[in-house]
């Protein structure tokens, strides 16, 4: 157990974790030259795509140090952005150190003080390392600077390493066998294993990864999950290289993976402790419930694919336990579900996801917040969808989420942040220099206003300079109304939003004039209508489309033509009645993009 280390990369977007675990395999060996390729470790096609981590990925090294002694390292490699921070609260709790990287041409960003406060707050051992330092750009002194008064190290503590080149891999090597403690544990005591992680592997079932932290586990053994008291047989265990890598036994300090042929995701939870069914311990405290930040409903386009995105969706919570989603319908839309996810770029991947792996096109309506209801009687009722919200004559009041926002920018763009945050209803709490260059912002700010579009137009008018992060404070009190949109007098529950009262009357009128472009012309007049309760205060007419009705009269008397527009005309107003206006799935799609 003395020659083990269990250590995370934890950093700001971009700044190189997946480029540096490369470089700690191929220094290792642990993957060949011809595997080799760039961000090794992640393996959906997403990841490459966008050249971001999405899943937190484990992998053990074997590590010869220069006074010959054989080491087994555990690296997880964590994703940088905001929205899969809850992938890095995970991995800290399977590890005992913390690589931490910083951007040698950036500098410190949001990200970076937010995920070192989470590895602090685990009692991590924090190793300091200045990544890029062969850029052109880097400047090497100042942000040194910065990452002394950030954690209070000494200045030859920190690592000068470049992930591209290779620079500086051998002394990364040597703090990790120095610096970060061996994990502690009873291999005699009963087995205690925290799940950090699962996988469905079709063929398989479900793959659980661990960390023991007491005990030991052997292939074959007969082990119980704590939190949903089923018993299985551990029919594999092993360690997590580039594949897994069976082991007749895993002892305390470990980090492995079991299989025991669960085919339903249900039966398994993150956070869960594995034991031995002969010699039950006591359970270990898990993970927090994650509490999701951003609703939207997710429908099947054809309704008779409901029972197959149950599966998919169940499929991938296991995958991703900040997933959460319940049943739900849709006059419009039929069945479908309510999920809730951490953010935009959350919602976006599942959507990718769930077509990529499982083949499911998908509908999502607006993606909203949840929001707590105050009634007449003194009752408090969670709001998760716009239609839930009570009606005007029984609501006291509404609360919504505020989180407090964190930017760090160069001083010359502080103006248009404050703009841009001010337009978003955004109170200012607290500016603080850093350094001569970087300053820091913090603003109270409801979550609501930052869910579409605050991200884009954060990195456009900053060119990119700045770096975002938010965390949930409270709920407070707003004058929030509810803002339905009709078709012909009939209210679409899948546009309905809940907006601020000064902003309802300008998004009623972008979303009816994007629906006069996207809707298709009927035979009648179509009215578009947005509307708070009774009162309308947006509107678009579609014109009728209209037959010829008098191209065959001849000549003759004028009162025919007008007898047959006439008859035209009560035509319509019946078919208008009667007629109900189908809102086309592209259009759907398209409307949710005015943001």
């Amino acid at each position: 157990m003395n020659n083990i280390r269990n250590f995370c990369v934890i950093a700001h977007i971009d700044h190189g974790k997946s480029t540096l675990s490369d470089r700690l395999l191929e220094f290792t060996q642990t993957i060949s030259e011809r595997e080799m390729k760039n961000q090794a470790l992640d393996d959906m096609d997403l990841e490459r795509e966008r050249g971001i981590t999405i899943k937190s990925k484990a992998i053990q090294l074997n590590y010869q140090h220069l006074d010959g002694e054989a080491y087994t390292f555990n690296l997880i490699d964590t994703p940088g952005h905001v929205d899969f921070s809850y992938e890095v609260s995970r991995s800290i709790a399977a590890c005992e150190g913390a690589l931490l990287l910083v951007d040698a041409s950036q500098g410190i960003q949001a990200q970076t003080i937010s995920n070192l406060y989470l590895a602090i707050d685990n009692d991590l051992e924090i190793i300091p390392i200045l990544n890029k330092v062969d850029m052109e750009s880097a400047m090497i002194e100042e942000v040194s600077d910065q990452i002394i008064d950030l954690i209070g190290c000494e200045r030859e503590e920190i690592i000068h390493a470049s992930g591209k080149t290779g620079i500086g891999i051998q002394d990364i090597m040597t703090a990790i066998v120095d610096r970060i403690p061996a994990p502690k544990g009873d291999t005699n005591a009963p087995l205690q294993a925290l799940i950090f992680d699962s996988v469905f592997n079709p063929y398989r079932g479900v793959i659980a990864y661990f960390r023991i932290l007491n005990g030991q586990i052997n292939k074959g053994d007969k082990i119980h999950f704590i939190n949903t008291a089923k018993t299985y047989s551990a029919e594999d265990v092993g360690v997590l290289g580039m594949d897994l890598i069976p082991k007749k036994q895993l002892s305390a300090g470990n980090v492995g993976y079991v299989v025991s042929g669960i085919k339903n995701s249900v039966e398994i939870k993150v956070g869960d402790t594995i034991t031995l069914d002969s010699n039950k311990s006591e359970p270990i405290l898990g993970f927090e419930d994650v509490k999701p930040m951003v609703f939207a409903g997710i429908f099947p386009i054809d309704n008779d694919d409901f029972e197959q995105l149950r599966e998919s969706l169940e499929k991938l919570q296991l995958n991703d336990a900040s997933l959460t989603f319940e049943p739900e319908t849709s006059a419009a839309l039929g069945f479908g579900f309510r999920c809730g996810f951490l953010g935009m770029l959350h919602l976006e991947i599942i959507q990718e996801r769930l077509s990529r792996e499982f083949d499911m096109e998908v509908i999502t309506t607006v993606p909203n917040v949840s929001y707590y209801a105050n009634l007449n009687k003194g009752e408090r009722i969670l709001v998760n969808t716009p239609s839930d919200l009570p009606e005007t004559t029984i609501l006291r009041s509404v609360e919504e989420p505020f989180i407090a926002a964190q930017i760090i920018t160069k001083p010359e763009y502080i103006g248009a942040i404050m703009n841009l945050c001010m337009e978003k209803r955004g109170i200012l709490k607290r500016q603080t220099y850093l350094t001569q260059e970087r300053v820091e912002l913090t603003f109270d700010m409801p979550l609501a206003e930052i869910v579409f579009d605050f991200y884009d137009n954060l990195k456009s008018i900053t060119r990119g300079y700045a770096s975002f992060d938010y965390h949930p404070i409270e709920y407070r009190e707003s004058n929030l109304v509810r803002l339905d949109i009709l078709l012909n007098g009939d209210a679409v529950d899948a546009l309905s939003a809940l907006v601020h009262r000064e902003k309802a009357e300008a998004f009623g009128r972008r979303i009816c004039k994007r629906l006069k472009e996207l809707l298709p012309r009927q035979q009648f007049l179509i009215a578009i209508q947005a509307a708070i309760g009774a009162k309308i205060i947006a509107r678009e007419t579609i014109s009728a489309l209209r037959k010829d009705v008098t191209a065959k009269c001849y000549g003759g008397d004028i009162s025919r033509k007008r007898k047959l527009l006439e008859k035209q005309k009560k035509g319509k107003k019946k078919m208008r009645q009667i007629g109900n206006v189908e809102v086309p799935q592209k259009a759907f799609i398209q409307v949710l993009k005015l943001e």
